[in-house]
């Protein structure tokens, strides 16, 4: 695996990795994915609760994605950089809204404000790298002495 080449690469890298490995906790230890999220453990699920299997799913998604971000980074995509930033501003409008309306414990904030920051990160990332990018030629580091200037 290479290591991010940009600013908005390390950012996607960071992010890729705790969706992988909090994507693995949830699938190998699911109730301490369900405290950390702020959810009660029962010690007994009733009939028809399917936490469990949706559980199980959003941690492979979250997995998987972890997956598709390293790879970005590992070919330095940068369209998918730029797409998740929108995406993710998404993803925390709609976090922020199912704790606002109660669907959601106070707690599961802290994925929307995850998602909202990772967005301005890499948004960021991105802006600073097109600067770098953008910039001229540093004129203090010596270069390559012209023939014609050697001699005198």
């Amino acid at each position: 695996m290479r290591l991010p080449r940009s600013g908005a690469g390390w950012t996607i890298a960071v992010f890729g990795l705790l969706a992988l490995l909090l994507g693995a906790l949830g699938l190998i230890w699911p109730e301490t994915q369900l405290r950390l999220l702020g959810f009660e453990v029962p010690a007994e699920r009733a009939p028809g609760d399917y936490t469990g299997t949706f559980l199980t799913a959003s941690s492979m998604a979250s997995f998987n994605m972890g997956v598709y971000y390293l790879l970005a980074v590992a070919t330095e995509w940068r369209p998918f950089y730029r797409f998740t930033v929108w995406f993710r501003l998404v993803t925390f409008t709609v976090f922020t809204i199912a704790v606002l309306s109660d669907v959601a414990p106070d707690r599961f904030f802290a994925v929307a404000a995850w998602e909202g920051l990772g967005a301005v990160a890499t948004a960021v990332g991105l802006w600073w790298d097109a600067r770098r990018a953008g910039a001229a030629p540093d004129d203090s580091v010596p270069g390559p002495v012209p023939a014609t200037d050697a001699a005198r």
